[in-house]
Order: structure tokens, then C-alpha cells, then sequence
């Protein structure tokens, strides 16, 4: 009798973990989905507009950021290019937004006017 229980304990306890490890969720692979990217760059293609409405950003100004935000979009092109957007192109991109959101700052903060 102790051997049956001990067996179908065992055989209950690893059904349980098979489930268990069944249930969990895959880790995410890379694909060529970039919402953040994407998402961010229309916040700073937002922030520009602001710039030029208000009249803190200068027609230079508005280029050189206008010429950063292809830059990313290049950039977000060439990594799905492949078919995947790995890790380290992700982090690339994410540095130069940052970089970009940066001067889009300065930009509209340096007391310069649109004449």
C-alpha cells in the first residue's frame, strides 16, 4: 500500500510540475516590431512642431532636428532589415533618440527666437 501511495504521489507531483512548466510564458524574441521607437519618435516629431508653432525653434534649428529624426528612422530601417531587431540595435536606437531628445531640448531652451 505505501508503494502505490508513494507512486501515484510521485506521478501527481510531476504532472503538476509539467503543467507548471508548461504554463509559463516564453521569454520574448526579437522581431521587427519597434512601438517604443515608433511611439517616440512621434512624441518628438510632436515636440518640434511645438517648437515651430511657439516660435522658440529657428528654421536651422528645425532642420538639423528634422535631419536627427531620418538619422533614427534610418537606423529603425536598417535594423529590420534583416528581419530582426536584436537587442544591441534596439539599445543603438534608443541612444540616439536620446541623443535627439536632447537637442530637441536645448533647441527649444536656448533663448534663441524665430525672427
Amino acid at each position: 500500500m505505501k508503494n502505490l501511495t508513494t507512486i501515484l504521489f510521485t506521478f501527481a507531483l510531476s504532472i503538476g510540475l509539467t503543467t507548471f512548466a508548461l504554463a509559463q510564458t516564453p521569454a520574448p524574441t526579437p522581431g521587427t516590431k519597434t512601438p517604443v521607437v515608433k511611439q517616440r519618435q512621434k512624441n518628438q516629431q510632436r515636440r518640434i512642431g511645438q517648437g515651430v508653432a511657439s516660435g522658440e525653434l529657428k528654421a536651422g534649428e528645425v532642420k538639423k532636428l528634422e535631419q536627427q529624426q531620418q538619422e533614427v528612422n534610418q537606423m529603425k530601417h536598417e535594423a529590420k532589415a534583416d528581419g530582426t531587431v536584436t537587442g544591441a540595435e534596439r539599445k543603438d536606437i534608443l541612444k540616439e533618440q536620446n541623443q535627439t531628445s536632447r537637442q530637441v531640448y536645448r533647441a527649444k531652451h536656448n533663448n534663441r527666437k524665430r525672427n
